[in-house]
C-alpha cells in the first residue's frame, strides 16, 4: 500500500536549527529507501513564500499568495512510500531525517475509482 509522508518544518528557524538534516543526508535516506523497495517518489519544496493558493467558488477562480492556512510549521516536502501496512509506514516515517526537527504526517493513498 502507498503512503504519503508529508514533511512539516518551521521554515523560519529551519536553517538555524541544531541537528537539522542536510540535503545529502536526506538524499542518502532516499537511496536507502530505493534499495529496500519502499521508495516511490520524494521531493523538497521551495520556500512557502513561493506558494500560491487557488480556489474556485461559483465558477470564479481566485489566486492568493502563500499557503491556505497560517500555521507554525509549513509543508517542506514529501516522501511517497510503499509499505505493507500502517505500522511499517509509521516506522519508516520515523526514520525520515526532518522528523528530528519537524513532523511527518503519514496518510494512506486512496486509489481513485475510474
Amino acid at each position: 500500500m502507498k503512503y504519503l509522508c508529508l514533511v512539516y518544518l518551521e521554515e523560519k528557524t529551519f536553517a538555524t536549527t541544531p541537528g537539522r538534516p542536510s540535503d545529502p543526508e536526506c538524499f542518502s535516506f532516499g537511496e536507502g529507501m530505493r534499495k529496500s523497495g519502499h521508495y516511490v517518489a520524494a521531493e523538497a519544496l521551495q520556500p512557502v513564500k513561493t506558494a500560491r493558493t487557488v480556489r474556485v467558488r461559483n465558477g470564479k477562480t481566485s489566486i492568493t499568495d502563500g499557503p491556505f492556512a497560517e500555521t507554525k510549521e509549513q509543508l517542506g516536502g514529501f516522501y511517497l512510500i510503499e509499505a505493507k501496512d500502517e505500522n511499517e509506514a509509521l516506522r519508516l516515517a520515523a526514520q525520515i531525517p526532518p522528523a528530528r526537527v519537524g513532523s511527518i504526517e503519514v496518510r494512506p493513498i486512496r486509489e481513485l475509482d475510474v
